[in-house]
């Protein structure tokens, strides 16, 4: 009895000793999507900094769009994570994608102060006084506020760049509320660059402007956007999700709503979960950007035309009290020995 009660623990301490190995393994290779506009590329890049720096991983950057990385995600497993998911334009999908185990709502709200829907520019107030307080509804009225350059009689309203989420919550809005009819063509910017461009170049001449934009933003700070009632209550998630968040033709009758709610995930897989272990999992769930801060840094990439790497510097300079909070003491001692 004696020597197989000797055998047994050995056996047991040999377990636990390996299943503390594999517990705490160093961090493996992480793939992020590094999206489009510049509040993503910031957390890609912060985040990028702070799990190397501090948890010992190897991280590479991917180019990511909404659509396009969360498809990736749920159909091959890659990246391994999204900083910023959009989570109104996959809504459907991504609780199926959860509910199965692929991905995993690191967390549900790393961004505060979030909005999105449809604005306009002082300089549309200036011009059109009586536009105050209007609704997207009476405003739908006046296309000639707003003329085309391509075709000065029809009013311009500016969505989204191809493959945005919201790029399909335009077209089928535009849709619902008649806009073809009442004299509207819809202007694709053809990204986010040139989204910008309309709003500063509107804003600096003082022309009317009235599009599509979300918050927080260097632009929504720096230009003073006003944002748009809709005129219309939210008319539901069913018709949200399975017709205005639709690609052009699956959805033949949208009802006319207000913009869902926002809800920005960061997105991850179970991959993630396996290969950045604990530490990195906690890390995530931890790491919310209040959105004055957030703002404060989209303007300083804006303003002095910086990447997201040069700005996760700069955030990890300035906000030490912040990010702090987000990590381990170890794993700050390392971030801050490593700027």
């Amino acid at each position: 009895m004696k020597i197989k009660n000797i055998i047994l623990s050995a056996i047991i301490a040999l377990g636990l000793t390996s299943f503390s190995g594999v517990a705490n393994a160093a961090c493996g290779k992480l793939v992020i999507a590094e999206q489009n506009w510049a509040s993503a590329e910031l957390m890609a890049n912060v985040d990028k900094m702070i799990l190397e720096k501090g948890y010992g991983c190897e991280v590479e950057l991917v180019p990511g769009a909404t659509m396009p990385t969360f498809t990736s995600m749920n159909d091959k497993g890659t990246p391994d994570m999204n900083p910023e998911q959009w989570a109104n334009a996959v809504y459907t999908l991504m609780l199926k994608a959860v509910d199965e185990g692929r991905m995993i709502q690191g967390n549900k709200a790393p961004i505060t102060g979030l909005g999105e829907g449809w604005w306009i520019t002082p300089g549309t107030i200036k011009n059109h006084p009586e536009i105050k307080g209007m609704t997207a509804l009476e405003i739908l009225e006046h296309p000639e506020w707003f003329p085309s350059k391509e075709d000065p009689s029809k009013g311009a309203f500016v969505g989204c760049p191809a493959g945005w989420g919201c790029q399909l919550a335009n077209a089928n809005l535009f849709k619902a509320f008649d806009m073809e009819k009442k004299g509207w063509v819809l202007i694709d910017p053809g990204s986010a660059a040139g989204l910008d461009g309309t709003i500063s170049k509107a804003a600096d001449s003082g022309d009317s402007w009235l599009g599509y934009y979300w918050n927080p933003t260097s632009m929504v700070g720096k230009y003073g956007l006003t944002p748009v009632d809709f005129g219309v209550p939210f008319a539901g998630r069913d018709n949200w999700d399975n017709c205005i968040m639709k690609p052009a033709g699956e959805c033949a009758d949208p009802k006319p709503t207000a913009w869902t709610k926002s809800e920005v995930n960061s997105l991850i897989t179970s991959g993630f979960a396996k290969k950045g272990g604990n530490d990195a999992v906690t890390y995530v769930e931890k790491r919310t950007y209040p959105g004055d801060v957030m703002n404060g840094m989209l303007v300083y990439m804006a303003d002095n035309q910086a990447k997201g790497s040069d700005a996760a510097i700069e955030f990890l300079k300035k906000h030490e009290a912040l990010w702090s909070t987000w990590v381990t003491p170890a794993a700050a001692k390392k971030i801050k020995a490593g700027l």
